[in-house]
C-alpha cells in the first residue's frame, strides 16, 4: 500500500507505481512517473518529463528534472530518466535535456552522493557511484561501474570509460580510458583499478594484460598511436583490451595520460 503524507503536492497527471512512499512536503509534477516501491524523503521535488525508476530511493532537498541551466535552451520536451534501485541522496541535482527530445539518463543501482550534479544530456551507466559534491558538466558520458570521488569536476563532453575509479577533487577535461585509475590536478593515470577488477573476479592473466596495455599507454614514452599499434601487435586481444582499444580510438577529446 503507498504511504502519501498528506502535506505532499502531487500534481494531477503524475504517475505512481504500487506501493510508493512520498514524504511530508514533496512535490511531484503533472509529467513524473514513479515506479513501483519507490521512496521519496521530505521536501524532495520532482518536476518536468521525469521516471523514476522502481525501488528507488530520493532523500531530503534533492531536486530530479529541472530545466537545464544551459543558456542555450529554448524550449521543448525534454527528459530525466532514473533507473531501478538508484539511490540519490541530500540536494542531488539531476537536470533535464537542453534539446527538444533530449534525455538525461542516470542508470541502475547507482548511489549517487550529497550535492552531486548531473547535468543535461548526461548519460550516466549502471552501478556508478559518485562521492559528494562530483559535478557532471553537459552531455558527460559514464559508462557501468565507475566511481567518482568527492568534488570531482567532469567537463562537458567527457567521457569516462567503464570500470574507472577517479580520485577525490579531480579536474577531468579529457576522456578517461576504461579499467583505469585516475587522480590529481591535472589528473593523470596511476595505474589500473585493480581493486574494483579484483572485486569482479577479473581472472589474473586479464589484470595483467590490462597492466602491460597500462605501462604501453603512459610509461613507456610512445604516443597513444603508437601505444595502440603495440597493444594490437604484443597484447592477447581480449573483450577487455578490444574494449580499451576502441574507446581511445573513438575519442573526440583526446584522453588523459
Amino acid at each position: 500500500m503507498s504511504q502519501i503524507h498528506p502535506t505532499a503536492i502531487i500534481h494531477e497527471g503524475a504517475q505512481l507505481g504500487v506501493d510508493v512512499e512520498i514524504g511530508p512536503y514533496s512535490i511531484v509534477g503533472p509529467n513524473v512517473k514513479l515506479g513501483d516501491r519507490a521512496r521519496v524523503m521530505p521536501h524532495v521535488f520532482l518536476d518536468g518529463h521525469t521516471s523514476i525508476g522502481p525501488e528507488c530511493v530520493i532523500f531530503p532537498f534533492a531536486s530530479i528534472g529541472s530545466q537545464t541551466q544551459d543558456l542555450k535552451f529554448k524550449g521543448g520536451t525534454t527528459y530525466v530518466e532514473i533507473g531501478a534501485k538508484t539511490t540519490l541522496r541530500e540536494y542531488v541535482t539531476v537536470n533535464s535535456g537542453t534539446a527538444d527530445g533530449e534525455v538525461t539518463r542516470v542508470g541502475s543501482q547507482c548511489h549517487i552522493m550529497s550535492y552531486c550534479h548531473v547535468a543535461h544530456g548526461c548519460k550516466v551507466g549502471d552501478r556508478v557511484i559518485m562521492a559528494n559534491c562530483a559535478s557532471l558538466s553537459g552531455d558527460v558520458l559514464v559508462e557501468d561501474d565507475v566511481v567518482i570521488g568527492g568534488m570531482t569536476g567532469i567537463h562537458q563532453f567527457t567521457r569516462i570509460g567503464g570500470f574507472a575509479m577517479v580520485g577525490g577533487m579531480a579536474k577531468i577535461t579529457q576522456d578517461v580510458p576504461p579499467f583505469m585509475l585516475v587522480d590529481g590536478v591535472p589528473a593523470g593515470i596511476h595505474g589500473i583499478n585493480s581493486v574494483k577488477l579484483q572485486r569482479l573476479n577479473v581472472p589474473a592473466e586479464t589484470q595483467s594484460t590490462i597492466k602491460k596495455a597500462f605501462k604501453m599507454l603512459c610509461r613507456d614514452g610512445l604516443s597513444t598511436r603508437q601505444a595502440l599499434e603495440r597493444m594490437r601487435a604484443e597484447l592477447p586481444m581480449s573483450p577487455e583490451i578490444e574494449r580499451l582499444i576502441k574507446f581511445i580510438e573513438s575519442s573526440e577529446r583526446g584522453i588523459i595520460k
